[in-house]
C-alpha cells in the first residue's frame, strides 16, 4: 500500500512525525509531502497567482512553499511516479471540528485526495487553547491511531467520502472509545482584536474563542467532550438535495 501524506501546520510540525511513524507501521512506501511552513486556516485554498517550489528533504519526504491542496496535487501529479492508495493528513495540532472544519487546511488535503479518487483520512489531536501555550499531549493520537486507521483502511467508502477523525485530550474510561459523530453546529466563533503598530497604524489580528453550541450526543463536539474519538464522514458533494426539491417546486 502507498500511503500520502500531508499537513496544514508545516513540514517540521510534531503531529507530522506522528502521523508518518504510524503510517510506516502499515506501508513501508510512505510519502510526505507538506508544506513549507504553518498554513492553518487556508481551507481548501490553491496558489494560482505564485510558482510553487518544491524542496526535498530526504527520500519520499517534501516540502512546497504552498497550501496543504497544493500539496496533495503536486504530489499525485508530479512529484510520485504512480498514485496513492491512501490519503492522510495531520496529525493537527488542535480538535478540527464543527463549522471549524470549513476553515481547516488538515481537513482539506483529505478533501482533495477525496476529489482525486483516492481514500482519505483527516486526523487531529484535540487540545485545550485557553490555558495558554503549552506542549500538546501527543499520546492518545500516538496510542490510537494505528487501531483506528486499522479499521478504516478495512471500510468500504465511496470515493467521494472522506473521514474527519478528532482525538480527545484524554480518553474516557468506557469499553466503547469511539463515536460516529455528524458535524456541530457552533456560533461563530471568530473574533477581531484591534492593535496599534509601532508608527501607529491599526492592525487586526483574528483569533477563536469558545461560543455556545447545540446540545446533542450524537456530534464531534460531545464526542471529544465525553472523551471519545470522533469520526465524521464528509461528502464532497455540498449539494442540499432537499432544498432543491423545494426550489423545483417554487420555481418550475
Amino acid at each position: 500500500m502507498r500511503i500520502l501524506i500531508t499537513n496544514d501546520d508545516g513540514i517540521n510540525a510534531e503531529g507530522l512525525e506522528v502521523l508518518r511513524r504510524v503510517a510506516h507501521q502499515f506501508s513501508d512506501d510512505v510519502w510526505v509531502v507538506a508544506p513549507e511552513s504553518n498554513q492553518s486556516g487556508v481551507s481548501h485554498a490553491l496558489s494560482l497567482t505564485q510558482p510553487l517550489r518544491v524542496r526535498e528533504v530526504e527520500d519520499k519526504v517534501f516540502a512546497v512553499n504552498g497550501t496543504p491542496t497544493d500539496c496533495v496535487i503536486i504530489a499525485v501529479r508530479q512529484i510520485m511516479d504512480e498514485r496513492p492508495d491512501l490519503i492522510l493528513s495531520g496529525v493537527n495540532a488542535g480538535q478540527n471540528i464543527a463549522d471549524h472544519i470549513t476553515y481547516s487546511g488538515t481537513v482539506a488535503g483529505a478533501l482533495e485526495g477525496a476529489i482525486l479518487g483516492i481514500r482519505s483520512i483527516a486526523f487531529s489531536q484535540a487540545h485545550d487553547w485557553s490555558k495558554g501555550p503549552h506542549p500538546i499531549d501527543w499520546s492518545v493520537s500516538i496510542a490510537k491511531i494505528p487501531e483506528v486507521l486499522e479499521k478504516l483502511i478495512a471500510v468500504d467508502m465511496p470515493a467521494s467520502t472522506f473521514l474527519n477523525v478528532n482525538f480527545p485530550i484524554k480518553l474516557a474510561d468506557d469499553e466503547n472509545q469511539i463515536s460516529i459523530s455528524r458535524q456541530a453546529h457552533r456560533m461563530h466563533g471568530l473574533a477581531i482584536e484591534d492593535r496599534i503598530d509601532g508608527v501607529g497604524r491599526p492592525y487586526y489580528w483574528l483569533k477563536f474563542e469558545e461560543t455556545t453550541h447545540e446540545v446533542c450526543d450524537s456530534t464531534d463536539i460531545s464526542a471529544l467532550e465525553f472523551g471519545k474519538i470522533s469520526i465524521t464522514p464528509v461528502k464532497v458533494d455540498m449539494t442540499d438535495h432537499a432544498m432543491m426539491q423545494k426550489l423545483e417546486q417554487a420555481l418550475l
